[in-house]
């Protein structure tokens, strides 16, 4: 294998694909690696998407280490999403803080680096966690740091090795880890990024498919309408050509191998250039109109083992499609200018009517197990088109995302109203008024009107533990079992016992998708039987996961 005395720019971003690569392989088992029996595990999905907003801003960027390091945080900051997402983002940032300012690193100022990216990671959480990926992060870190490296490879091979030690200890650490007996997942899944990384660094080719394709916010492949470009079309935009080449030593002396030779003439044929070598493979990026003379000059110094032309106009055009079928989306436009604006997360088409009947101005398609992006965000906050902006992440998981896109937007004042449910935010716009003009009087009235209100859920177990077993259905508020049972109706009911309904006003049944209205009405029925004078609604939420959602307020 090839030793690397120092890291450039390029070798970054490739590194930030092969962690890219390694972790898809790994995302569905960190996913189950899940304290709670529902499926509603995202931690690998949301540090996935997260790394493909940095794989996406390096792909194809030659800037010295300091440059890239950065425009890839940057990519990742935007794209971040769930707790998971958010940290492993702020870990970046502080990386690429650490190279400021140099083109390439050592060992020691890639342990610098390391330590910069730990440092973010922490600020990122207002109370961190012992035994979650920052304690995996801080370790590892410090005992690479501690020891003598020559290499920013060996620094990384430090970094694993404690890492996977940390990571071991985590159910140690945390009582609901042992429980589960599961070890920490974002844990998990860094070091699944740090050992893509470290291959990489170390001149080994993740196995040929794992690189990412273009994706969607779903992570799902886009497909291509091939009709957008037909015989009369005219290529405007050429094509982007991709290969991975293996140097052979009887065409060139591959140690001394100059890519040079091969940047210099993609550059007279195309832009977008970017190529590396990594060992006897060279990876090879241009646009061009002319891709047969790219393979033609580059099959002089090796044959080809990957080969990927694709049209950018027939690109183009899908994009062009996709921007205008978004447009019809009333949601798509921006609003008139106003003083204050609402933005609240949702999932269900049923729950995002009702909120947007309650004064949500923008929603934000998302909720467990569909986190939104900090992107998402900022986009919502660009239509609301306000001068404060309330924010409704109702979901733990989707608030760091909501704070990190607030810190970034700076054409509003925006506030995040920290509501941990969909009862929460509920609870907050039944109470919204702007009457006073003032935005501290309006925030607080936000915060004031979630104060006592109970949410509790109902779902399906998706996996046995030491309450429950696979295919019952549970109530819980947060992560706190209260019922198990077989039948969905009585564990409804069942619920409705143990959540204080006594010292409520109002109940609100908010039933999901495959739960019909005559089951939820049952549920009514007994809430009115059982506990006379209390107000009980029944709504259709169409969510997904959550059979119902039961608010007391």
């Amino acid at each position: 294998m090839e030793t690397t005395f120092m890291l450039d720019g390029v070798r970054f971003a490739d590194m930030i694909q092969g962690g890219y690569a390694n972790l898809r392989t790994q995302a569905s088992r960190i996913n189950d690696l899940n304290v709670f029996p529902i499926p509603d595990g995202d931690t690998g999905d949301n540090m996935l998407l997260t790394m493909l907003g940095g794989v996406d801003a390096g792909k194809a960027y030659e800037g010295n280490l300091s440059e890239t390091s950065r425009k890839i945080a940057d990519g990742m900051l935007l794209s971040a999403r769930g707790n998971s997402g958010v940290i492993l983002s702020q870990f970046f940032d502080g990386i690429a803080a650490g190279f400021e300012g140099i083109d390439q690193a050592d060992s020691e100022q890639v342990g610098h680096a390391l330590r910069c990216g730990v440092k973010h990671a922490y600020r990122a959480v207002l109370k961190p966690t012992e035994g979650t990926v920052l304690t995996v992060a801080r370790e590892a870190t410090e005992y690479a740091c501690a020891q003598e490296t020559q290499t920013p490879y060996e620094l990384m091979q430090e970094f694993l090795s404690e890492a996977r030690r940390t990571l071991d200890k985590t159910p140690d650490m945390l009582p609901v880890l042992k429980k589960a007996g599961v070890v920490d997942s974002g844990g998990a899944g860094l070091i699944c990024i740090m050992e893509g990384m470290t291959k990489i660094l170390n001149g080994e080719l993740i196995p040929d498919g794992e690189f990412p394709e273009t994706t969607d916010n779903t992570g799902a492949t886009q497909e291509i309408d091939i009709s957008l470009f037909d015989e009369n079309s005219v290529l405007e935009f050429g094509y982007c050509t991709e290969l991975l080449l293996r140097l052979q030593t009887a065409k060139t002396d591959i140690n001394n191998f100059d890519i040079t030779v091969i940047t210099d003439y993609l550059q007279q044929i195309g832009d977008s250039v970017a190529a590396f070598k990594t060992g006897t493979i060279v990876k090879i990026h241009v646009h061009t109109m002319t891709p047969d003379k790219a393979l033609s000059y580059c099959q002089q110094y090796g044959e080809f083992l990957k080969i990927k032309i694709e049209n950018m106009s027939l690109q183009h055009n899908n994009s062009v499609l996709s921007e205008n079928d978004n447009n019809d989306d009333s949601q798509d436009e921006i609003r008139e200018h106003t003083e204050f604006g609402v933005v609240a997360v949702c999932s269900g088409e049923g729950v995002s009517e009702l909120f947007t009947e309650r004064g949500a101005d923008i929603i934000v398609s998302g909720g467990q197990s569909m986190n939104p992006s900090a992107e998402d965000f900022i986009e919502a906050f660009k239509k609301v088109n306000a001068d404060t902006i309330f924010v409704l992440p109702n979901n733990s998981n989707i608030i760091l995302a909501a704070r990190q896109a607030a810190s970034m937007f700076t054409d509003s004042d925006v506030r995040v109203i920290e509501s941990r449910t969909i009862g929460d935010g509920f609870a907050a716009l039944s109470m919204y008024d702007t009457y006073s003009g003032d935005a501290d009087i309006i925030e607080s009235e936000l915060k004031d009107a979630m104060v006592g209100v109970v949410t509790a859920e109902i779902s399906q177990a998706v996996r046995d533990t030491g309450e429950v077993h696979t295919g019952e259905y549970i109530g819980f508020i947060g992560k706190d079992i209260l019922v198990s049972e077989q039948s969905r109706l009585d564990a409804a009911c069942r619920t409705v016992d143990r959540i204080g309904i006594d010292n409520a006003d109002l109940c609100l049944i908010i039933y999901g998708n495959g739960v019909s209205q005559e089951e939820a009405d049952k549920v009514q029925e007994y809430v009115s039987s059982s506990y006379p004078g209390k107000e009980a609604f029944v709504y259709d939420g169409r969510q997904e996961i959550y059979d119902y959602i039961i608010i007391l307020q």
